[in-house]
């Protein structure tokens, strides 16, 4: 679809690297156009977006060892030294759940170690496998909570150079068929947060288990996501991040474009596979990396769509 050219919305540019998305927006844009074409663009065209970049992570599963990947250290690893090896370092990193495998305080101390050494300000969203200490996510919360400020059961917000960015919990109140709950506290947090946000603001929602039904028959979904998307469809840019399926899909409805992202521990099969189900799947030791995958995607001058190229990680 051709967007409008009055249409303002995100420009964004993401960039796999090691499995993790790195994510450019240059003045609230549609169209695609390089950087400098952005900071160079007529006046009328700007926005109070600055130019900057931000990396997500998810997945990384610390503590898992078993065929699907018997040591998730050392592909979290690889993943950080792509992130250090950037020449241009994003301003920060989103981590989208499941630092760990089981919640334990080793764990979230092994992955911190790891993305430590990015040297990048990091921001957290619990997957469900870090809410596994009695179901009460204590260690995480306690762990990453503080630092952002975070609310209820660890919802919070911030804003970066004219981005809102917002980040909700979904895995505290899983169903029992494992789709995601946001609740009515935390629905009404957020109506009360963008109560005074202007329509022209671009807005980053991030999360664990998708906002849209990706695959609500193994509980790749959120069953009362229908309010929170209400709350946002008045905003001309909303892009929405998530983990928990270990793969890349897309979905736009109206303003709201959102993206998953693939793990840097295992991948999971396609939704809707014969015979499947959700969970590790293995593959050859040697095609591992090849399936976990880098994806760069290029902002180029124009109003052609983003270029996305997918290469194996290998």
């Amino acid at each position: 679809m051709t967007e409008r050219p009055d249409r303002r919305r995100f420009l964004e540019c993401m960039a796999w690297a090691g499995t993790g998305t790195l994510w450019t927006m240059s003045g609230g844009l549609a169209a695609s156009v390089s950087l400098d074409t952005a900071l160079a663009a007529p006046k009328h065209m700007k926005s109070k977006v600055k130019p900057f970049t931000f990396l997500q992570v998810s997945d990384s599963h610390i503590g898992f060892a078993k065929p699907a990947n018997p040591d998730t250290h050392v592909t979290y690893r690889e993943a950080v030294a792509k992130i250090k090896a950037m020449p241009n370092k994003p301003d920060f990193i989103i981590h989208t759940g499941d630092v760990s495998q089981l919640s334990k305080p080793q764990e979230f101390d092994d992955a911190d170690q790891i993305l430590s050494e990015a040297g990048i300000a990091t921001f957290h969203v619990p997957g469900e496998h870090d809410m596994l200490d009695e179901g009460t996510g204590k260690f995480f919360l306690e762990r990453y909570g503080k630092s952002a400020n975070a609310k209820g059961d660890g919802w919070y917000s911030f804003d970066h150079s004219g981005v809102h960015f917002i980040a909700l919990i979904n895995v505290k109140l899983l169903n029992a068929g494992g789709s995601g709950h946001l609740g009515d506290e935390q629905i009404a947090w957020l109506k009360s947060d963008l109560a005074d946000r202007p329509s022209s603001q671009p807005i980053v929602v991030f999360t664990h288990v998708p906002l849209w039904a990706l695959y609500p028959q193994w509980g790749w979904g959120t069953d009362d996501a229908a309010p929170a998307m209400a709350e946002l469809r008045r905003f001309g840019s909303v892009t929405v991040l998530n983990g928990h399926i270990h793969q890349i899909q897309q979905n736009v409805e109206g303003n709201i474009t959102f993206h998953t992202a693939r793990s840097t521990a295992f991948p999971q099969p396609a939704p809707g596979t014969p015979g499947a189900s959700p969970g590790p799947l293995k593959v050859p030791a040697d095609q591992l990396r090849s399936v976990l995958g880098i994806r760069t995607v290029n902002v180029v001058n124009g109003k052609e769509p983003l270029a996305l190229i997918d290469a194996p990680l290998a």
